[in-house]
C-alpha cells in the first residue's frame, strides 16, 4: 500500500510537467476543472484568508487551488472531478467553526483546517462531528491530533515536540551554545507549547535557561524584556523567542537596535516574507528557525516543476513556504481516498494512518488514533543571512520530548 501511495504521488507530480495545467478559478475560490454538478468530490477549506492567521493560511489556499487543478487534469479523485470550496475563517475561532459547519452541510468530503490549534481546532471538531477527515496543513501543537480532536483528525506538521527539539539540538550540538534567554508570547497554545518543549529538550541536553520571560501579542513594547536581558550578570549565548507576526519583527528589531547581538532562534512562525522584509539586511542575520520546507530544489528535487506550474497559474513565483503544505494537503487527501477506494471518513482516516506519504514538505507518517495521530516528519532548518533565508537541511532530532 505504501508503494501504491508513492506511485500515485509520482504520477501527480509528473503532471506538473504538462503545459497549461492551471484552470480558471470559480467564484468559490476553487477551480471548475470540468466538474459535473452532483458528481464531484468537494473539499472544504475553512482557512483564514484575512486577519492575523492569513500569512500562513492564504498562501496554503493558493497551493491547494493548484493541487486541485493538477488532480482534475489527471482524472480527479476516484474518477470524479474535485471541487475546492474556500470560505474565510477571518482568524476568528468562532467564525472558523461556523465556516466549517457550512462546508460540511454543503457536502464537503474533507475539511482543510487553519494552520494552528486555536484557530483550526473548531474546524476539525466540526469535521469530526460529521464523521469526515479534517486536516491542518501546519498546526504544530501536540493538541492537534486524535486525542483532543477525534479519530479522523490530523495535522501534516511535525508537532512542537519535534520542532522544539530540533532547534534545541541545533543550538547545543551544532553551534555549541550552552545558555539561553527565553521569551514566550502568551498569544496561543502554539507559542506557549513551542517554548515549553524547546526548554525541556535544551535542559535535557545540559543547557541552562537564564530566564523564562513572557510577552503579550499586540503590546508592541519589548522594553521590559530588553531591560531584563541587559541586567543579567552574564549574557546568554542566544535568545529563543516564540512569537508570531507582526510583533515578532518588532521584538527582534528592537533587540538589535538596542545592541543585543546574540543569535535569535525560533520556530516556523519566523518563516514569513513579512519578517524577512521587516528585518532586512541590517537586522536579518544570526536568526535561526525550523519550518516545513524550503522554496528550492536543494530542499526538494521536484520544486522547479512545482514552481513552474504555480507561476503559470498565478503569474508569479511562489512567495511563501506555506504554499507547499497547502498543495500537499490536497494531494495527500487524494492519495488517501484512492487507497481507501472511497471518501468515507473512517476509511480515509485508516488509509492515512496505515501509509507513508512522500510530499513536497518531506516524508510523513502518522501513529494510529490510539497514539494521538502523532506525525513523524523532519523539520527544515533555516538561517536568515542579511534578511534572506538559507536552507541548512532536513533534521529529525535524536530524541523528542513526550507530549
Amino acid at each position: 500500500m505504501k508503494r501504491l501511495a508513492s506511485l500515485l504521488v509520482l504520477v501527480l507530480m509528473l503532471a506538473l510537467l504538462v503545459p497549461g495545467c492551471a484552470s480558471d478559478e470559480g467564484t468559490d475560490g476553487g477551480t471548475d476543472g470540468g466538474a459535473v454538478e452532483g458528481d464531484e468530490i468537494m473539499i472544504g477549506a475553512a482557512l483564514c484568508q484575512t486577519g492575523i492567521q492569513a500569512p500562513l493560511d492564504e498562501p496554503a489556499l493558493r497551493g491547494a487551488q493548484l493541487a486541485v487543478d493538477v488532480l482534475n487534469e489527471n482524472g480527479g479523485i476516484l474518477g470524479k472531478p474535485v471541487k475546492l470550496v474556500a470560505m474565510d475563517g477571518k482568524s476568528d475561532p468562532v467564525t472558523v467553526g461556523n465556516v466549517a459547519k457550512q462546508l460540511v452541510e454543503d457536502g464537503a468530503a474533507a475539511i482543510i483546517a487553519p494552520s494552528d490549534f486555536d484557530f483550526g481546532g473548531p474546524a476539525s471538531r466540526e469535521a469530526q462531528n460529521a464523521g469526515i477527515v479534517g486536516i491542518s496543513p501546519c498546526a504544530s501543537s501536540p493538541l492537534y491530533g486524535s486525542a483532543a480532536l477525534g479519530d479522523k483528525q490530523f495535522t501534516m506538521s511535525m508537532w512542537n515536540t519535534t520542532m522544539g527539539a530540533v532547534t534545541a539540538e541545533y543550538a547545543y550540538n551544532e553551534k555549541g551554545w550552552r545558555t539561553v534567554y527565553v521569551i514566550t508570547d502568551d498569544f496561543i497554545d502554539y507559542t506557549k507549547s513551542l517554548s515549553r518543549y524547546f526548554i525541556i529538550h535544551f535542559e535535557s541536553l545540559g543547557g541552562e535557561v537564564f530566564f523564562e520571560d513572557t510577552y503579550t501579542q499586540g503590546q508592541a513594547d519589548v522594553s521590559a524584556q530588553l531591560a531584563r536581558i541587559k541586567a543579567l550578570p552574564e549574557q546568554p549565548d542566544f535568545i529563543y523567542i516564540s512569537s508570531y507576526m507582526p510583533d515578532l519583527a518588532l521584538m527582534i528589531r528592537t533587540l538589535r537596535e538596542s545592541g543585543v547581538t546574540q543569535p535569535v532562534v525560533g520556530g516556523d512562525a519566523y518563516d514569513d516574507p513579512g519578517l524577512f522584509e521587516a528585518l532586512g539586511a541590517e537586522y536579518g542575520s544570526d536568526v535561526y528557525f525550523d519550518t516545513h520546507g524550503f522554496l528550492s530544489d536543494e530542499a526538494n528535487a521536484g520544486y522547479s516543476d512545482f514552481a513552474a506550474a504555480y507561476e503559470e497559474k498565478f503569474d508569479a513565483a511562489p512567495d511563501a513556504v506555506w504554499i507547499l503544505p497547502g498543495y500537499d494537503v490536497v494531494m495527500l487527501l487524494a492519495e488517501a481516498m484512492e487507497i481507501a477506494g472511497t471518501t468515507d471518513g473512517a476509511a480515509v482516516a485508516k488509509a492515512m494512518e496505515d501509509n507513508t506519504f512522500e510530499l513536497l514538505t518531506g516524508t510523513l507518517d502518522w501513529s494510529d488514533a490510539a497514539s494521538g495521530h502523532e506525525p513523524n516528519k523532519a523539520a527544515a532548518m533555516v538561517e536568515l543571512v542579511g534578511g534572506e533565508p538559507k536552507f541548512l537541511g532536513w533534521v529529525i532530532p535524536d530524541s523528542i520530548p513526550a507530549p
